[in-house]
């Protein structure tokens, strides 16, 4: 029980380490300049991920961890953190795109488009299973495929894909 509330825990404060990244990179993106674009659907990203996160407090303080599913999440985290380090200063929680720069090329970049989204697809799914939590995992993975449909197109149109 300590071992799950300490992983959300940790969960819960890199979400609101990120949004606190995510948002002093947007002011100095915007003041550079950059525009954010297709905003309406960010509340939707916001509550699925709240929702996700209050559904795991609520279900997983006490069920038993799978220890395959840890690791796979694990490695998602470094995965996140290699995308952040890559993107560095243009990395935000929105879409906002500085006019004229170089889409990036390097780090994860190099193998996938949207790696990010890659990492978010499969932390939605991966936490849930580490609390053998499967319905959450299947709910909320079908809620983040629906809201990232839209977010990758709008996305892509910003950045002239």
């Amino acid at each position: 029980m300590i071992l799950n509330i300490a992983a959300l825990a940790l969960v819960t404060l890199q979400r609101a380490g990120e949004l606190w990244l995510s948002n002093r990179n947007t002011r100095r993106l915007l003041a550079q300049g950059a525009r954010e674009y297709a905003p309406g659907h960010y509340p939707l990203i916001v509550a699925i991920h709240v929702l996700w996160l209050a559904a795991l407090w609520w279900l997983a303080p006490s069920r038993p961890i799978d220890v395959f599913w840890l690791a796979l999440f694990v490695l998602l985290e470094l995965t996140r953190l290699w995308v952040l380090v890559t993107l560095g200063p243009r990395w935000t929680t929105r879409i906002v795109v500085l006019p004229d720069a170089p889409l990036v090329r390097g780090g994860p970049y190099r193998f996938l488009n949207h790696p990010n989204y890659w990492v978010v697809i499969g932390e939605i799914a991966v936490l849930p299973l580490v609390f053998g939590l499967w319905l959450v995992a299947l709910v909320f993975t079908l809620l983040n495929a629906a809201v990232l449909t839209i977010r990758i197109r709008a996305e892509n149109r910003a950045l002239g894909r």
